[in-house]
């Protein structure tokens, strides 16, 4: 599986209809959400702007498409047969239309919706999908050296820390590696 390092937007003209195509990473339903309410402030004079995600969220794949509005099957669905066709995970892509006076058909929609889709995802930065886990360890100050040491050797990055008595830290650590980093620190 793949994800995209950052966002990437491409434009084409169909028959008088303005696209934009947007591809953006995404980790929880809060960033979907906020993508979506973003690219709407962006394009408050859209006339549609429809998405879909694959998104994996405790050890669930999240997959929605909507169509905003076009006829049913033609925007939405497009653009999730290209997230799946390039086994994309944590991403959403929107595809924003700006209605140009020509009616497209619904066999015209599906194409220019799933076009925009794929030349988003050819215009990003693909990168694959590595999965984290987040984890809890309590360490001695004495620790922390060779903690830090062996977490960077991981790929692992400290989210939080909590310094009292003893040290609290929060990380986030690929999976794959979970069991072998625990071993070292347990």
């Amino acid at each position: 599986m793949y994800c995209v390092k950052t966002q990437s937007t491409i434009e084409d003209t169909i028959k008088k209809s303005h696209f934009i195509g947007i591809i953006a990473p995404c980790h929880s339903i809060a960033e979907i959400n906020q993508q979506y309410q973003t690219i709407q402030q962006q394009h408050p004079n859209a006339s549609h702007i429809a998405f879909a995600y694959h998104l994996k969220n405790n050890n669930q794949i999240l997959i929605r498409c909507n169509d905003a509005g076009e006829p049913n099957g033609t925007a939405g669905k497009p653009i999730l047969n290209h997230l799946e066709g390039n086994q994309l995970i944590n991403v959403i892509i929107l595809v924003v239309r700006y209605f140009g006076g020509i009616k497209l058909g619904a066999g015209g929609l599906s194409r220019a919706y799933g076009n925009l889709a794929k030349g988003a995802i050819a215009n990003a930065h693909l990168i694959e999908f590595i999965d984290y886990e987040v984890l809890t360890f309590t360490l001695s100050y004495g620790q922390l050296t060779n903690f830090e040491y062996h977490l960077k050797q991981f790929n692992g990055t400290i989210l939080e820390q909590l310094f009292t008595e003893i040290i609290t830290l929060k990380i986030r650590l690929p999976s794959i590696h979970r069991q072998e980093f625990q071993t070292l620190f347990s």
